[in-house]
């Protein structure tokens, strides 16, 4: 039922584009470390950059375990699940790198994205070189209505000032749950 394409052909990118949400799972290189999947959403965070080139925006949050774990291995697996229509998996495999928001890179990465929700509490831009492309069935995914895009996000870092980011990364990202360095 699953198929394995060469790239991210038109059909592909209009799925990955129509979804509201991601999953993206890292694992460190060490055995004893923590496989950690996350869910990404907010409309305008995600690119398709090219057929083997994808980025989103990576926003302040509890954990950083994806950027301590590209920066360990650069191994991430990015899936997009449909909730409506049709039944899809689609599974983007690939080498990973951050550019964080306090370095040169980052306005030049930023500027990949056309129409981005508000930027303030954005810590780094994930580009993803994809190696392998593929789909399955989904025939057990629920089917789910989307009801809009949460904004607790950005309200709850509006109140922040640039100065308490910094901090904030510092403090609260300072290290994975494996104790890997993030920045």
């Amino acid at each position: 039922m699953g198929k394995v394409y060469p790239e991210i052909d038109g059909r592909l990118r209009a799925f990955i584009e129509a979804q509201p949400v991601f999953f993206v799972a890292t694992a460190p290189t060490s055995v004893d470390g923590h496989v950690n999947v996350s869910p990404k959403g907010m409309r305008g965070t995600f690119v398709v950059l090219g057929p083997h080139r994808v980025a989103y925006l990576d926003y302040h949050g509890s954990g950083a375990e994806t950027i301590a774990h590209l920066r360990d291995n650069g191994r991430i697996t990015l899936m997009f699940c449909a909730f409506a229509g049709p039944p899809k998996v689609v599974r983007l495999h690939g080498r990973g790198d951050t550019v964080a928001v306090d370095t040169p890179d980052f306005a030049t990465r930023l500027a990949d994205f056309p129409d981005p929700p508000d930027l303030h509490a954005v810590r780094a831009v994930v580009t993803v070189e994809v190696d392998r492309v593929s789909d399955s069935c989904g025939f057990s995914v629920p089917l789910m209505e989307y009801q809009g895009d949460r904004d607790m996000l950005l309200t709850n870092h509006s109140r922040r000032t640039t100065e308490d980011l910094v901090v904030y990364r510092a403090t609260k990202n300072a290290a994975s749950i494996d104790g890997l360095p993030v920045f």
